[in-house]
């Protein structure tokens, strides 16, 4: 008789080994609710911002001529602004030539009017000045008057000593300007104070018109670029519609549903202002050689400034939040009829 064969008993492991590591399973980290919540929101956002990219570049022309209206749209008023700043340059040039002329009384002489002078220098509204004796003022006159002859049958010398005072004018403010001549007037060495600011005021009041204009302007077409981008969005909506009642029976929320078109018109704002900063910058780069000329046959360092960074910075924000507005105002109009039966 065969003897039973002893069952293999396991091995226990010695009190010295090292404990078997495929025996205790291993814990896995897990995430926090919250960080997996943060993770799972930004990936959906990731996916419907690429998502509306794409289908972007699938209807490549229909997308293309949107970009087109909403670029155009957009660089009208842009342009309209650097001509307004390039304005405001040179306007801030011109009025540096603002000046209070004060005739002097004839007893004043040579002495006192370069004293009257270097104490008006001293004035804080007074930018500089300029004295003119009787005898430089009749030899200008001499000079670029063609009367010569004239002058000399005379017996004496008629022109006045006179200071010419070159106020700080900034901005267009002319009121202190305007204090500063009634100033000037009760002086006991001046006869006469005048000034000729009225050109000035003139053409500040024109800078204010154009101004005035490019921000009418500039919300009738921010106007246009919502409506173009809401119809856009519309459209797409309209198209989509059997996808989005699908995506409501198996419980999609409207927040879901709207995502993607809300980056859509996201997109559009931000690929419209870019074509807007182009388009600026193609019409500056075209106008900047005649100007150049220009200004420089009447002998002036004029140049056509472009945008800065921080206008273009602007305008691709305002770009942007009109796309935004114009998609948040088609979707959350027409996504709220769309049921399904």
């Amino acid at each position: 008789m065969r003897r039973p064969r002893r069952q293999a008993t396991p091995r226990q492991p010695h009190r010295g080994s090292a404990p078997n590591r495929d025996a205790a399973p291993r814990r896995r980290p897990q995430r926090t609710r919250g960080g997996g919540a943060l993770d799972a929101w930004l990936l959906n956002h990731a996916r419907a911002l690429l998502f509306s990219l794409g289908k972007l570049y699938r209807n490549a022309s229909s997308s293309a001529m949107t970009v087109a209206v909403i670029g155009i749209a957009l660089a009208l008023p842009s342009g309209l602004y650097v001509v307004l700043q390039n304005l405001h340059s040179v306007v801030g040039g011109l009025d540096q030539g603002v000046q209070i002329s004060l005739f002097l009384k004839r007893s004043v002489d040579n002495e006192a009017l370069q004293t009257l002078s270097r104490k008006l220098d001293t004035w804080p509204e007074v930018s500089r000045t300029q004295a003119i004796t009787p005898a430089q003022g009749l030899a200008e006159f001499r000079k670029y008057s063609g009367f010569g002859n004239t002058l000399d049958a005379l017996g004496s010398n008629p022109l006045p000593p006179v200071i010419v005072v070159y106020p700080k004018l900034q901005g267009g403010d002319s009121a202190h300007v305007e204090a500063l001549q009634k100033r000037l007037q009760q002086l006991p060495e001046v006869d006469e104070a005048r000034l000729d600011l009225a050109w000035v005021q003139r053409l500040y009041a024109i800078v204010d018109i154009a101004q005035r204009a490019v921000w009418v302007i500039g919300g009738m077409l921010g106007i246009a670029v919502l409506l173009v981008v809401g119809n856009t969005i519309r459209l797409d909506i309209l198209n989509r519609r059997q996808e989005i009642e699908v995506a409501k029976l198996i419980g999609a929320t409207d927040a879901f549903i709207r995502r993607p078109f809300l980056y859509g018109g996201l997109w559009l704002g931000l690929l419209g202002g870019i074509l807007a900063l182009l388009l600026v910058s193609l019409a500056i780069a075209l106008l900047a050689g005649p100007v150049q000329h220009l200004s420089g046959l009447y002998a002036s360092s004029f140049t056509l400034n472009g945008l800065d960074g921080a206008s273009s910075l602007r305008l691709l924000g305002l770009s942007v939040l009109l796309g935004l507005g114009g998609s948040w105002l088609a979707v959350g109009r027409h996504l709220r009829d769309i049921e399904p039966s």
